[in-house]
């Protein structure tokens, strides 16, 4: 289960932040995360909860904003979404290119 490094990590720069900031409670931790990443919320939940307990982020909301797979043919130009995997293009067929869909990153925290 990767989403448990993944959310160590996070949980890692949350806590810095919040104290750089000096927020005594974390109360929301929002993420923007690509469908890519093959992240499955109830894993990054059960991550999230576990590894908080005890810190200023313990009760706190994780919430995530999927970002779909966009992908821009080489050949025509063309930007579409991908749904399941099938990365040609559907006007001509032509290989596409990743533009969107690998991301995570943290958009904000929140807290008091």
């Amino acid at each position: 289960m990767h989403e448990m490094s993944l959310v160590q990590s996070i949980l890692d720069i949350v806590l810095e932040e919040a104290k750089r900031h000096r927020v005594q409670k974390i109360t929301a931790v929002n993420l923007v995360v690509g469908r890519l990443t093959a992240v499955v919320p109830n894993q990054m939940n059960f991550a999230f909860e576990l590894l908080t307990e005890g810190t200023p982020a313990q009760g706190a909301r994780l919430n995530l904003e999927y970002v779909p797979t966009r992908v821009g043919c080489g050949q025509c130009g063309h930007e579409y979404e991908v749904a399941e995997g099938d990365f040609l293009c559907p006007e001509c067929g032509g290989a596409g290119v990743v533009l969107s869909g690998r991301e995570l990153h943290i958009a904000s925290i929140e807290g008091e």
